[in-house]
C-alpha cells in the first residue's frame, strides 16, 4: 500500500484510483476546478504538499495548446520528489500510421501530433524511474461501442484494411499496478487481438439485437475531424514487453470478452 498522487482524474485514472483505494491506498488527484474532493490543478501549495507525501505519482493529462501542463508547472518538483515510482499515460498515437503492421516499444516516434510525441519523450527523460504506458483506444463501462450503438452513433466505414488495437479500462489499471514491482521503461498496454472497427460494431449489434448501421465511405459518413483522424492511422500494437517484464496479462484479451463484461 502507498500514497498515489494522480494528475488528471479522467476516465482511466479515476478507475485506477478506485482500484487502489479498495486495496487500502491513499489516493489524491487533481482536476481543473478541484471538484468532488480533488485538488485544483492551479493550487500549487496543495499540489506540492501532495507531491511531498506521495510514494507514487501518475499523470494522465494530455498536452494542451502544444505543451504538457503538468511538466510545465510541476515538472521540476516531480523530478526531485521522493516518490519511488512515477508513471505517465501516453498514447500509441505516437507511433503514427504503420500501414497495419505490428508496432512495439522500439518503433520510431512519428505520430501526427508533435506535442504528444514531445510529451512522451519528456516524461521518459524526467527521471530514471519513470514508467510510460502507451495506450490505444480505451473502452469500458459507459464508454464502449455498445453505448454508441444504443445512442445511434455507431458507424461502419468501408476501409477494409483498417485495423486498430484497444484496451479495457480494467486492464489499464492492472497494467499500471503490475509495474509497481516491475522495471522502469515504456510499455504498450493493449489487448491481444487488433481488428477492424467494423468487427466491433457488428459484434455489438448482434449482442444488443440492434440493426447494423449502413456501410459508408469515409467521405459520406459525416464524421468529426477527430473521428476521421482515427481512421487515418492503421496499426497493430504489440503487448509482449508488458507481459514479459511486468507479468501482466489482459483480463480481456479481445473485444469479445471485454464487451461481454459490459452487459
Amino acid at each position: 500500500m502507498g500514497q498515489m498522487l494522480i494528475f488528471g482524474m479522467g476516465y482511466a485514472a479515476s478507475h485506477l484510483a478506485g482500484r487502489l483505494r479498495a486495496r487500502g491506498w491513499e489516493v489524491a488527484g487533481t482536476t481543473r476546478d478541484g471538484r468532488e474532493g480533488s485538488i485544483a490543478f492551479a493550487d500549487e501549495a496543495a499540489v506540492l504538499s501532495a507531491l511531498r507525501s506521495a510514494t507514487h505519482i501518475l499523470s494522465s493529462v494530455p498536452p494542451v495548446d502544444g505543451a504538457d501542463p503538468v511538466l510545465a508547472r510541476y515538472g521540476d518538483a516531480i523530478a526531485l520528489a521522493a516518490a519511488n515510482w512515477v508513471g505517465y499515460l501516453s498514447s500509441t498515437g505516437v507511433y503514427g500510421d504503420a500501414g497495419g503492421a505490428w508496432v512495439d516499444e522500439s518503433a520510431p516516434i512519428r505520430g501526427r501530433r508533435p506535442d504528444r510525441n514531445t510529451a512522451d519523450a519528456a516524461w521518459g527523460t524526467l527521471r530514471s524511474d519513470v514508467r510510460i504506458f502507451r495506450l490505444p483506444g480505451i473502452y469500458g463501462p459507459g464508454r464502449s461501442i455498445l453505448d454508441r450503438i444504443a445512442e445511434g452513433r455507431a458507424h461502419r466505414i468501408d476501409l477494409p484494411r483498417q485495423v486498430f488495437s484497444r484496451i479495457h479500462v480494467d486492464d489499464i489499471a492492472s497494467g499500471v499496478m503490475a509495474s509497481f514491482r516491475g522495471p522502469e521503461g515504456v510499455y504498450n498496454l493493449a489487448d491481444d487481438e487488433p481488428c477492424h472497427q467494423n468487427a466491433l460494431v457488428e459484434w455489438g449489434c448482434a449482442m444488443l439485437g440492434a440493426p447494423l448501421p449502413p456501410l459508408l465511405s469515409l467521405e459520406d459518413a459525416g464524421l468529426s475531424p477527430a473521428a476521421r483522424a482515427f481512421y487515418a492511422e492503421n496499426r497493430r500494437v504489440a503487448n509482449g514487453k508488458a507481459k514479459r517484464l511486468l507479468g501482466w496479462t489482459p483480463r480481456y484479451p479481445s473485444f469479445r470478452e471485454g464487451l461481454a463484461s459490459l452487459i
